[in-house]
């Protein structure tokens, strides 16, 4: 296998998500890119995902994160739906653009039972950061 291969596709991830984590696709989600230990994702803007103030939502772009982490995850070891987060941090830096917001996640430790992880993410309107986001996954035993 390629160093740059996912351990799991796009079609495979995607389905996973709209059947485990139904929020994604009702906010339509989608993967852009699916590399070993780094996935790019995309969350369309829409006029319901904002809050007062004309910005996206906090909750919205935690989603984002989440699920970008998760992608990342399951790139490196396959599909492990059991693979859950333990922890999620998250700094909103500036209010994004009324655009489509696209998230970076990259590993930054992977173990045996946890996977340290950061996400980036910026409005498509501008290359500059909205949102930072770390967080760690479980990893469950291999049997």
């Amino acid at each position: 296998m390629n160093a740059q291969e996912s351990k799991i596709s796009i079609t495979d991830f995607s389905e996973l998500l709209k059947t485990g984590l139904p929020w994604t696709a009702m906010l339509a989600i989608t993967t852009e890119q699916m590399l070993a230990g780094e996935v790019t994702m995309r969350l369309p803007y829409r006029e319901d995902s904002t809050r007062p103030g004309g910005t996206i939502s906090g909750p919205h772009m935690m989603l984002l994160a989440d699920a970008c982490m998760y992608g990342v995850v399951l790139s490196l070891i396959g599909r492990v739906e059991l693979a859950v987060t333990t922890n999620l941090n998250i700094n909103f830096l500036r209010k994004p653009r009324e655009s489509d917001l696209v998230a970076v996640g990259k590993i930054i430790k992977l173990g045996k039972r946890l996977a340290v992880l950061e996400v980036a993410i910026h409005s498509e309107a501008e290359d500059k950061l909205v949102a930072h986001s770390t967080g760690t996954y479980s990893i469950p035993p291999q049997k």
